[in-house]
């Protein structure tokens, strides 16, 4: 199963200069149907999100993370 860290884009201004940061908000998995062998993502939000545009990157693995579910 392919995980992905789920993120929010975020602009601020940085020395005159438009920069772009990602805010982490959730997790996507990516699963297969038993049956059929299709595949499907679900999406888990950390909390509440109220914006037009997520963003989802492989989720980079950590020393103390424990395995997705």
């Amino acid at each position: 199963m392919t995980t992905y860290t789920l993120t929010v884009p975020v602009e601020y201004q940085k020395n005159g200069r438009t920069e772009r940061s990602f805010k982490p908000v959730g997790f996507v998995f990516e699963n297969t149907r038993r049956e059929t062998g299709e595949p499907f993502l679900t999406i888990k939000l950390d909390f509440p999100v109220a914006v037009t545009e997520l963003v989802a990157f492989p989720r980079k693995p950590r020393e103390d993370d424990e395995p997705p579910i």
